[in-house]
């Protein structure tokens, strides 16, 4: 049974320079009971980071886990998976995937982040949503349109349907080619968990390579 993802920073120690050969399962990393098909259309390892803009621990995250995916090789690919718990959360996945389908989220992510943690804006109704869209470039019906838009739907659908295969139960997570998860308990601290994922990755790479 897959352990709960736990909002704490506490964990086990995290070697200094993690490899794939100094993490230990089960200590450092989960192997998913279910694990997930990837959706890279190539050959790419994918690294899908299982979010909710309301977590604070999601939004420290950012910062380590977006200066890691720069500096990542193009034989990886990651990408966001907004939460799927209901309530709020639910709605801030309709947010995300709407920013998708209109071409803003790329402008938008961080600063959707930025204006619930550091303004106190909850942005939980569609009109706040869709006034906050229409700073980048979009109408508000336009933003509107697009949070009700059966595309949209779909998409969250889909995240939520990976989240129960997964068997989530918390954020922020980072699920490695599908298999492979870390957890700020597991990694031992909200920095080290981009350093896990690209041991997992190395793993990986291996893997393939035999």
């Amino acid at each position: 049974m897959l352990k709960p993802l736990m909002l704490v920073l506490a964990g086990l120690a995290l070697p200094a320079l993690a490899t794939a050969q100094s993490l230990i399962e089960g200590e450092h990393y989960e192997v998913l009971d279910n694990p997930v098909e990837t959706q890279v259309e190539d050959e790419r390892i994918e690294v899908t980071e299982a979010f909710w803009y309301g977590c604070p621990h999601c939004y420290n995250l950012e910062e380590p886990l977006n200066a890691w995916v720069a500096e990542q090789p193009e034989d990886v690919a990651f990408q966001r998976m907004p939460a799927t718990m209901g309530g709020d959360w639910n709605t801030h996945a309709f947010a995300f995937y709407a920013a998708q389908e209109l071409g803003i989220l790329d402008d938008l992510h961080d600063d959707f982040f930025h204006a619930i943690h550091e303004e106190g804006r909850s942005l939980t109704e569609p009109e706040a949503i869709a006034e906050f869209f229409s700073d980048y470039g979009v109408s508000e019906e336009e933003a509107k349109e697009a949070l009700g838009s059966f595309a949209v739907k779909g998409k969250v659908n889909q995240a939520h349907a990976r989240m129960r295969q997964m068997q989530l139960m918390g954020v922020p997570a980072l699920i490695v080619d599908g298999r492979y998860l870390v957890s700020p308990s597991s990694a031992g601290s909200l920095d080290n968990m981009p350093q896990v994922a690209g041991a997992l990755v190395e793993r990986v790479r291996e893997e393939r390579a035999d």
